[in-house]
Order: C-alpha cells, then structure tokens, then sequence
C-alpha cells in the first residue's frame, strides 16, 4: 500500500503540472493563435474551461487557501511516511518547477495580473461559433 500512495503522490504532483502548464500554455497559443489566425483558439469549450481555472486559482489565491492539489499531494506523501516535496525523481524535478518560496502578496499579484491577461485575450479574441457546419470554431476576421 505504501508504493501506492507514492505512485498517487506523484500522480497529483504531475496533475498539478499538466494543470500549471494548460493555463499558461492556454493563454500563449490564444495569443498566438490570434495573430496568426488558428480558428481553434475560438473554441468555446477550450476557452471557458481555460478561463475558470484561472478564475479559481486567484480565488484560491485572494481567499488565502491552499491548492487542493497541493494538500492532497502532501497527505498521501505524509501517509507513506515521506516528508513532504521530497522523495522520488519525479516529485524532485516537477517541485523544482512548480514551487517558489515567495511572499503570499506575489502570488496574489501574478495570478491576478495572470488573469486579467486571460481576460483581455477572451476579450481580444473572443470564442464563438462559426456559421459553417455549426464548428465550435469562428475564422479570425483576417480570413473571412
């Protein structure tokens, strides 16, 4: 049972990664996206989804909690015994990636300046349908 814990510690840890690397990923290929025409980045579903994690990590954030992933991933770490952001190579290296040791008012800041980037790209290039086939994709104006 205690390998279990370990491979499910990991697991979040690597969760709380792909999680990281959406919300920003999602806000540069919009950006790009945008300027260089790719219908997807209007895809509604992509772009809402896009929008409430970011809405729910400066929540988290302005109401002072801790990640749920963070909490789950550190009490399957502490029921194996293993304290905490230590351990296997995976946890090492993706902890080095994804924890800072800064005051709460900077992350505060980041995530809200972060979201209100996520913002202005919904507002920039906004999601829609296209009237073609009934996509859930609009051509950018430069290829109408």
């Amino acid at each position: 049972m205690r390998y279990v814990s370990q491979y499910l510690a990991d697991a979040v840890l690597m969760a709380h990664v792909l999680f990281v690397a959406f919300v920003v990923g999602g806000l540069l290929l919009t950006v790009c996206g945008g300027h260089l025409g790719w219908a997807w980045i209007r895809n509604t579903w992509f772009r809402g989804v896009h929008l409430a994690a970011i809405g729910f990590v400066v929540a988290q954030t302005w109401l002072g909690m801790v990640c749920p992933l963070t909490t789950l991933e550190m009490w399957l770490r502490i029921q194996v015994g293993q304290p905490t952001y230590e351990g296997s190579f995976i946890q090492y290296w993706l902890h080095r990636m994804l924890y800072y040791d800064l005051p709460a008012w900077a992350f505060i800041v980041a995530y809200t300046v972060f979201a209100l980037l996520v913002v202005w790209a919904w507002v920039r290039f906004p999601p829609g349908r296209s009237r073609l086939g009934g996509r859930d994709c609009a051509p950018s104006p430069r290829h109408r």
